[in-house]
């Protein structure tokens, strides 16, 4: 979860995949997967008929584009929950490798991978923390407790002593 993010913010580590966060109601799914299929990429049967995954208690939709033989994967988080439409409302606009882009802020980043929180998200949020210094902690600890990842931010923080 947010790898192109990290390399943005923190240093920056191999990829295989983006996510984005999409304010898009599931009525409109459809009109999302005309939109994606016409830019080339695949949309799997299951997702097709209505269903979703789940992260953290966001839905997700993975999708794949071929691309030269290679597949590039992408995550759609569908922005359902408080935290997700205040990420997008927070957004900031930078440049990633030559394109500017729309980001997610390194506090709500942070937060992201505490909520994934597998080995690799919880070195990225220590790096971020690192590498960006003074960030909104209030923020983040006000999120944290709504999200139940408050002890998890905690460790990070102070893993930056």
């Amino acid at each position: 979860m947010g790898g192109i993010a990290v390399r943005a913010y923190a240093l920056p580590r191999p990829t295989y995949d983006v996510d984005f966060t999409l304010a898009v109601s599931r009525d409109r799914l459809r009109e999302l997967f005309a939109a994606v299929e016409e830019l080339g990429y695949s949309i799997p049967n299951a997702y097709e008929g209505g269903w979703v995954d789940q992260v953290g208690g966001m839905p997700l939709i993975k999708i794949r584009l071929n691309l030269d033989g290679k597949a590039i994967d992408a995550d759609l988080f569908l922005a359902e929950t408080v935290f997700q439409q205040e990420v997008i409302a927070r957004r900031v606009t930078c440049a990633v490798e030559g394109q500017q882009v729309s980001l997610v802020t390194a506090e709500d980043l942070i937060l992201f991978k505490l909520i994934a929180s597998r080995p690799r998200d919880l070195i990225d949020a220590q790096d971020v923390l690192f590498t960006q210094g003074e960030l909104d902690k209030a923020y983040m600890r006000r999120w944290s407790q709504e999200l139940g990842i408050a002890k998890k931010l905690e460790e990070v923080l102070a893993s930056r002593l």
